[in-house]
C-alpha cells in the first residue's frame, strides 16, 4: 500500500479526514511552541529562500515575526510579509552599516518591542569571482566588475588583486562578520532564554563550485562559537544551522550547483529534496524554542544525513 503525497512530500490525508497542522507545522506537534515570543529574522527577500521559510514555520508556531532588510530590498521583503500575511513593519537593516546597526534598539522600541526571544541570522553575500575557486582565474583576465574573462576593461595584476580583495572585505563583512555585529545590536533585548541561529553550509569538506564562501561560512561558526561563550552566563543560547542544499536565487549563482544536489540526494541516508525547506525551518523552530534549552555552541545539521 503507498501513500499519496501532496507538494513538498506532505501526507495527503484523502477526502473526509481530519484536518492536519497549518503549514510549517511539524505533524504531531501542536501549535504554540513559540507562543509568546518575538522573533528576528534577516535575510527574507524572495519565498524561495530559506528565510522565508524559516519566517512561515516560525508564524505558525506562534511568534511574533519581525523581518529586517536592506533598505535597498524593502520592497522584495514587504512582498514576501504580504504573501504570508505578517503583519509587522519590515525594519530597514544594512549589517554592515555601524550607524543602522546602531539604531536598531530603537526601531525595535518604536513598534513595542522590548526583548528579543530570538535571531535569526541568513545573510551572506559574495561577487561572483569569488566563487567557483579561491584562487582567481586569471588575474590578468579581469575585467570591470572583477569578471573574469572579459576582455574588455583589462587590468594590471595588481589592480585586480586590489578589486578582488574589496570583494574579500565586503564578502567577509556581511556574511561573517555581521553576525556577531547584529548580535551586538541586538543584546539590549536578549535575556535568559533567548536563542540565536544562523544559517550556514557543510565546512567539513570542501565543494567544488563554493569557492570563498567555504572559508566564509567556516569563519561564520567559529562566530557562533565565541557568542557561545560570551552570551552563555546570560543564558543566550547560540547555534548554526546547517541546511542541505536547497534551490534558492542565492544558489542558483554556484557553478556545479546541480551536480552538488544529485550528490547530495544519492549520498543522503534519508533522502534530500532541494526543493522542500521545511525540514530546514522546523529544525530552526526547535533551536528558537525552550525544547533545547542546554545545545548552544553547536552546528545542527538539517541534510538528510548526507554528510555522515
Amino acid at each position: 500500500m503507498t501513500a499519496a503525497t501532496g507538494p513538498g512530500g506532505a501526507m495527503d490525508p484523502g477526502p473526509g479526514a481530519p484536518p492536519g497542522p497549518p503549514p510549517g507545522l511539524l505533524p504531531g506537534v501542536r501549535p504554540g511552541l513559540l507562543e509568546g515570543r518575538t522573533i528576528l529574522i534577516t535575510g527574507v527577500m524572495r519565498p524561495s529562500s530559506i528565510a522565508a521559510s524559516v519566517a512561515h514555520a516560525v508564524a505558525g508556531q506562534g511568534a511574533r515575526v519581525i523581518l529586517t532588510t536592506h533598505p535597498r530590498t524593502r520592497v522584495l521583503t514587504e512582498s514576501v510579509a504580504a504573501l504570508q500575511e505578517l503583519v509587522e513593519p519590515v525594519v530597514g537593516l544594512d549589517v554592515a552599516n555601524p550607524v543602522s546597526l546602531a539604531a536598531l534598539p530603537d526601531e525595535l522600541a518604536r513598534m513595542g518591542v522590548d526583548r528579543l526571544d530570538g535571531v535569526v541570522h541568513s545573510i551572506a553575500r559574495a561577487s561572483r569571482d569569488l566563487l567557483g575557486t579561491v584562487l582567481a582565474d586569471d588575474p590578468e583576465a579581469v575585467g570591470d566588475g572583477g569578471e573574469p574573462g572579459r576582455e574588455r576593461g583589462r587590468r594590471l595584476p595588481e589592480e585586480a588583486g586590489e578589486t578582488r580583495m574589496a570583494a574579500l572585505r565586503d564578502a567577509f563583512i556581511v556574511s561573517a562578520a555581521s553576525l556577531p555585529a547584529l548580535v551586538e545590536a541586538a543584546q539590549p533585548l536578549l535575556g535568559r532564554g533567548s536563542s540565536v541561529v544562523a544559517l550556514t553550509f557543510d565546512t567539513s569538506r570542501i565543494y567544488p563550485g563554493y569557492g570563498w564562501m567555504g572559508p566564509l561560512k567556516a569563519a561564520l561558526e567559529a562566530s557562533v562559537r565565541a557568542l557561545a561563550v560570551e552570551l552563555g552566563p546570560q543564558g543566550v543560547r547560540v547555534n548554526a544551522l546547517s541546511a542541505g542544499p536547497l534551490r534558492t536565487t542565492a544558489a542558483s549563482a554556484i557553478p556545479g550547483f546541480d551536480e552538488l544536489v544529485d550528490g547530495w540526494g544519492e549520498a543522503a541516508p534519508l533522502g534530500w529534496d532541494p526543493n522542500d525547506a521545511a525540514p530546514v525551518a522546523r529544525t530552526a523552530v526547535a533551536l528558537l524554542s525552550d525544547w533545547m534549552p542546554a545545545t548552544t555552541g553547536a552546528v545542527i545539521h538539517a541534510d538528510g544525513g548526507a554528510t555522515l
